[in-house]
């Protein structure tokens, strides 16, 4: 691979610096909002917003590091049948934060709504018109 094929991508990568690092950490937060759940129970819930290859040792890794931010919080649950499993819930700090990560993807939602605008204009322009067509009716 020549410099020349390698340079647009370090300057993707640079550009893409200011977007979400872990969208993971905010979809935990927010499972473990509703309900106090094991790791696999959050792996499932993960999957069903979307997450399509999920590394299951990388959740239990961010787990962890969540309960050593003071985020999250785990106990054992021995109630049930079979080995004892970490049963997570958020904590307040937890809370704080995902108020904070709903904040901030509010912010990119507005940018990848403005973003998509303009690619459909772009590239269906016929769909547009028809839009101002709609809103002016209103």
């Amino acid at each position: 691979m020549s410099s020349k094929e390698t340079k647009p991508k370090k300057e993707a990568d640079k550009s893409l610096g200011g977007a979400p690092k872990n969208l993971m950490i905010p979809f935990l937060l927010l499972s473990l909002r509703e309900w106090n759940l094991h790791g696999y129970k959050l792996i499932q819930q993960l999957m069903n917003f979307g997450f399509t290859s999920i590394d299951q040792g990388n959740v239990y890794r961010t787990l962890r590091q969540l309960e050593k931010d003071e985020l999250v919080k785990s106990e054992w649950d021995t109630s049930s049948d079979g080995p004892a499993r970490r049963i997570y819930s958020i904590t307040e700090a937890g809370e704080q934060y995902l108020t904070i990560w709903a904040k901030s993807l509010e912010q990119y939602q507005s940018m990848l709504n403005s973003f998509f605008d303009l690619y459909a204009n772009m590239f269906f322009p016929f769909n547009a018109s028809k839009k101002v067509e709609k809103e002016e009716e209103k």
